[in-house]
């Protein structure tokens, strides 16, 4: 299967950040990235470039839309999970498990039936207070279903990452960036998770999935498994990627944040996004 446009290249979109992540497209094909240090949100748009969204985002980091096309975000200053509204405002959806805050929430996944799955593994933060201190039992993975009950759903991680799932709400992908490993799951009715299946020996700090069902994964070059398990291609970037979507108006220009930069490259395959 080919997966990249025919002579397309890796090609650098922006750069002079000071850490990109947690890629997310929007209904109209824009991508939406931060840049977690400086505390600022930018908009990737493949005709017009990149442009500020927001400074002051929680120190954002993973984000996804919502079925109301709320920007969400895993937002470690206070350790919340929060959503941005139409004012461009702060809108807090949870935060302290068990009346204790989180660890650093990392990544998010938002099934069709609005369940949100996140990790949460432990970053120490500069940002956060000299006496702030790990205090959950573990670095875990939470399901928050749409009825607002939230349950943790994965508590066996060295330090879980980056995590997608499959459409049809039938699959999740969730990296253990600590194990280098990634491991996927059955969502059962309840979206709890069941039948843990070792899928790729790479930790991923972002994941993404395509029409095709191929996971793409994130650490020193860009990974790609069919929905077997099996290492069908890699991408190398000028540095080293932490996460990736498909953007564009037509869903097929592979979007990546690495380090400083972001960059893109054009595909043969659309993303599910």
């Amino acid at each position: 299967m080919e997966l990249i446009k025919k002579r397309a290249q890796v090609e650098m979109a922006g750069t002079g950040f000071l850490f990109t992540e947690g890629p997310a497209v929007a209904n109209n094909g824009n991508v939406y990235f931060t840049d977690q240090p400086n505390d600022k949100i930018h908009i990737w748009d493949e005709k017009k470039g990149i442009a500020l969204y927001l400074e002051g985002t929680g120190r954002s980091n993973g984000m996804y839309f919502n079925s109301k096309g709320h920007l969400m975000a895993c937002a470690d200053e206070k350790n919340q999970l929060i959503y941005f509204d139409e004012n461009k405002k702060i809108n807090v959806v949870f935060q302290d498990f068990e009346d204790k805050h989180l660890n650093a929430p990392n990544d998010l996944w938002i099934a069709q039936n609005e369940n949100i799955y996140f990790t949460d593994p432990y970053y120490h933060r500069t940002w956060w207070d000299k006496e702030h201190k790990e205090i959950q039992e573990v670095p875990g993975v939470y399901l928050l279903n749409s009825e607002g009950k939230i349950k943790r759903v994965i508590s066996d991680f060295v330090k879980p990452n980056g995590i997608i799932g499959t459409p049809d709400g039938k699959t999740l992908y969730v990296a253990d960036i600590g194990d280098d490993k990634i491991w996927k799951y059955d969502i059962v009715e309840d979206g709890t998770l069941t039948n843990k299946t070792f899928f790729a020996p790479h930790g991923s700090d972002g994941m993404t999935i395509d029409t095709k069902g191929n996971v793409y994964l994130t650490s020193e070059k860009v990974w790609v498994y069919n929905s077997e398990g099996k290492l069908i291609e890699e991408i190398d970037v000028p540095e080293k990627p932490s996460n990736v979507c498909f953007g564009g108006k037509k869903r097929n220009i592979l979007f990546i944040t690495a380090r400083k930069s972001v960059y893109t490259l054009k595909m043969k395959v659309k993303g599910v996004d």
